[in-house]
C-alpha cells in the first residue's frame, strides 16, 4: 500500500476480453463506433494504481457513446471513490488518447457519471474547457504523468 493514496485499496475487476470484427462493412468510409472508442481508451492506466481504467471499472463499454450524425463523442467515466483527487487527470488522458487518435471535426464531451463525484460540476467544466485543458497540457509535470498513464495503451 502507496501512503497517501485516496483509494488504498480499489477494487479490480478482470479484463474483458478484445472483440475480433471480421466484417466492418457497418462502418463504412473508415468510421468508428463506440467500440472502437472504448477499445482505445480501455487500457489507459489509473494515476494512482498499476490497473488500467477497465479494470478499476472506471470505464465500461456502456460509458462511451457516438453520434456520427451529430460528430459528438461523450464518454462518461466514475471515479473508484467519490472524492478522488485524481479525476480530472483521468478525464484528461482520456482527452489526450483522444485528440492523438481520432480526427478532430469531432466534439468530444467527457463527464463523470452523475453522483459519482463530490465535485462533479466543477470537474466537469474543467475537463470540456478548451482553454482549461490547453493550459493543463502546458504544465510538463501534468504531461508526464498523462503520457505515463497512456504509455500502457499505446504498447
Amino acid at each position: 500500500m502507496t501512503p497517501g493514496l485516496i483509494n488504498a485499496n480499489p477494487v479490480v475487476h478482470a479484463k474483458k476480453e478484445r472483440l475480433v470484427r471480421i466484417d466492418d462493412s457497418t462502418n463504412p468510409n473508415d468510421a468508428f463506433d463506440a467500440l472502437d472508442i472504448y477499445d482505445s481508451v480501455r487500457d489507459i492506466r489509473d494515476p494512482e494504481h498499476p490497473y488500467s481504467l477497465e479494470q478499476l471499472s472506471v470505464l465500461s463499454e456502456e460509458s462511451v457513446t457516438v453520434d456520427e450524425k451529430l460528430g459528438r463523442i461523450l464518454i462518461t467515466f466514475t471515479p473508484t471513490v467519490q472524492h478522488c483527487s485524481m479525476a480530472a487527470v483521468i478525464g484528461l488522458c482520456l482527452r489526450v488518447k483522444l485528440m492523438r487518435s481520432f480526427p478532430p471535426h469531432y466534439k468530444v464531451d467527457i463527464n463523470v457519471s452523475p453522483g459519482s463525484h463530490a465535485f462533479e460540476d466543477s470537474v466537469n467544466k474543467q475537463l470540456n474547457d478548451k482553454e482549461r485543458v490547453a493550459a493543463a497540457l502546458e504544465n510538463p509535470n501534468l504531461l508526464q504523468l498523462v503520457d505515463e498513464c497512456l504509455e500502457s495503451n499505446e504498447l
